[in-house]
């Protein structure tokens, strides 16, 4: 060990000070089995919507390692950090000083190449994950106290970022994700607020919840199955029988019954997110509702309950696209609609900025929203090579108005604009990141002509994509039967030259905008502002001369 368990102690204590001192990240995450899909793929989401985060994406390369090689526990471990030399890593160079390494364990003998950002999201044997932080109700002495045991006090070491940087460097199926960071977490304890991990591999999609020190379960979703988790606890009733479709620490219960949250005389079934996590807020609830009414509206869910089914069965098969869907909503139709109203001006703009709430604002919380860092759809085929198999549909900033472009984590190399700028610095046209902010906020200057233009633009090169990278699968599959190098380098190349031209384009759409838009004209011309919006703001024309 690097350190001894005081030393460990200690660096936790001033860990923990550094990370609760930091903005709330706040994401939407959706999980799809293989026979609720078009195409038999497995699909996991996730939506980056952090205040902070540093938005550069890397590969980091697997290898073989030797008998006494080791790997770093390291807190805080994606904040501005350089992992272009990795695995050589200076983790001392972070912007808030939060990162340590508080211990080395064993290296497995192999390790697989994965890509790597705010949170790491697919390896190269098709394996993927996104997260949802949770929130927590604290409004009652037994809720406070639950927070207080398991995240103020909670006497871990492993944060979520680093329990998925392992998970994929070790694992090769969801399963086994699972189980390494369940063993990880109940070796050396949870640290920060409780995560929902949805993690695939193409054969099964689960769910795994990580509530604090040892304690965690994880539930495996039904193949014809749809997920979501919006920043709260979602696992209820588990069995410890079934193992095919459940798992979790040893003590899941038992540490509940000990602490007095539980009482198994009481008749009532054991849920694990009332007894380690309790949060029913319009916050997490609404953003549930709303997926789950899209992909079975015949369910007839309400808006207002404040527990829905972990997963439902879809009305219709889902494609990446439809996925996109749900993950660019901003409650159209509803009337929760954020387009429709005052504060979404004349030109309906969705996009709500902070108010006094820090969670985002007291409007309310929609998937779409302007703070997305990235939007990530992993798709695993499990009939193909591992290197093939998993494609990430990735773009940056809010889902309704970014492109996404596919990449594997098997690929040669990334562009480079994926590593360049921070969010701290200036504007750069030569970062994937500012890039899509630009077109981002010229959209919000006459947000749904703006949008339907995106829109316009980028299907065609959508549809393109969606039709050709399938078939880009199944030759690179065949080529990689004879030659390996030659199927990695064909998908590469395509990765590469699609993802520079689309970075080139969103450059001069954003231009075009600029243009067109600008003074909150179209065209240089005038628009009329709509009556109704005149009449809100008192609008009295100007006397004329003759008045």
């Amino acid at each position: 060990m690097r350190r001894n368990k005081l030393g460990v102690a200690l660096s936790l204590a001033v860990a923990l000070m550094l990370i609760f001192g930091t903005a709330t990240y706040a994401c939407t995450i959706v999980a799809v089995g293989k026979n609720a899909t078009t195409d038999g793929s497995t699909i996991v989401t996730h939506n980056d919507d952090s205040t902070v985060a540093d938005f550069r994406l890397w590969i980091l390369r697997g290898g073989e390692h030797k008998e006494g090689d080791t790997r770093p526990l390291v807190i805080d471990g994606h904040d501005y950090i350089d992992y272009s030399n990795w695995p050589s890593v200076d983790y001392s160079k972070n912007r808030n000083g939060a990162a340590m390494v508080v211990a080395d364990i064993p290296q497995a003998a192999k390790t697989y190449t994965y890509l790597h950002s705010r949170y790491s999201f697919m390896n190269e044997m098709g394996v993927s994950m996104g997260e949802a932080t949770f929130s927590y109700d604290r409004s009652t002495p037994k809720n406070q106290e639950i927070y207080d045991v398991m995240v103020k006090n909670s006497p871990g070491v492993v944060d979520c970022w680093l329990a998925q940087d392992i998970a994929l460097e070790r694992a090769a199926t969801a399963r086994e994700a699972v189980r390494i960071m369940g063993d990880l977490v109940e070796t050396y304890g949870w640290l920060g607020p409780g995560e929902t991990i949805n993690i695939a591999d193409g054969n099964e999609v689960w769910v795994a919840e990580f509530y604090g020190r040892g304690i965690w379960a994880a539930v495996r979703i039904p193949d014809d199955h749809f997920f979501v988790a919006a920043n709260r606890a979602r696992i209820g009733e588990i069995d410890l029988n079934d193992p095919e479709n459940y798992m979790a620490s040893p003590d899941i219960i038992s540490f509940a019954v000990e602490k007095g949250w539980y009482d198994p005389a009481s008749g009532k079934p054991f849920l694990c997110y009332e007894n380690y996590a309790p949060y029913d807020d319009i916050y997490s609830t609404r953003r549930e509702w709303r997926a789950l009414d899209l992909v079975a509206p015949s369910l007839g869910l309400s808006p207002h309950d404040t527990r829905y089914p972990l997963s439902v069965k879809p009305e219709r098969k889902l494609s990446v696209q439809d996925i996109w869907n749900i993950k660019a909503d901003y409650y159209q139709g509803t009337a929760y609609d954020m387009s429709q109203g005052p504060a979404a001006g004349p030109w309906g703009n969705p996009l709500r900025y902070p108010n006094s709430d820090p969670r985002g604002g007291a409007w309310e919380r929609t998937i779409n929203m302007h703070r997305t860092c990235y939007l990530m759809i992993g798709q695993t085929k499990a009939w193909l090579p591992a290197p093939i198999r998993g494609v990430v549909w990735y773009g940056y900033g809010a889902p309704d108005t970014t492109y996404v472009t596919p990449i594997w984590a098997a690929q040669n190399a990334l562009p480079k604009f994926y590593q360049v700028g921070s969010r701290y610095e200036e504007f750069r046209r030569d970062s994937g990141w500012w890039v899509n902010t630009y077109v981002q906020e010229i959209a919000t200057h006459k947000y749904q002509a703006a949008a339907a233009d995106i829109k316009a633009f980028r299907q065609p090169r959508m549809d393109m994509l969606y039709t050709m990278v399938p078939i880009l699968q199944e030759k690179a599959a065949e080529i990689y039967k004879t030659d390996p190098k030659a199927a990695i380098d064909l998908i590469s190349e395509f990765s590469f030259a699609n993802a520079v031209a689309l970075h080139e384009e969103w450059k001069l759409l954003g231009d075009r905008l600029l243009a067109k838009y600008v003074f909150g004209s179209t065209n240089l011309r005038t628009t009329p502002f709509p009556q109704w919006w005149n009449d809100i703001v008192e609008f009295t024309p100007a006397p004329t001369i003759n008045d």
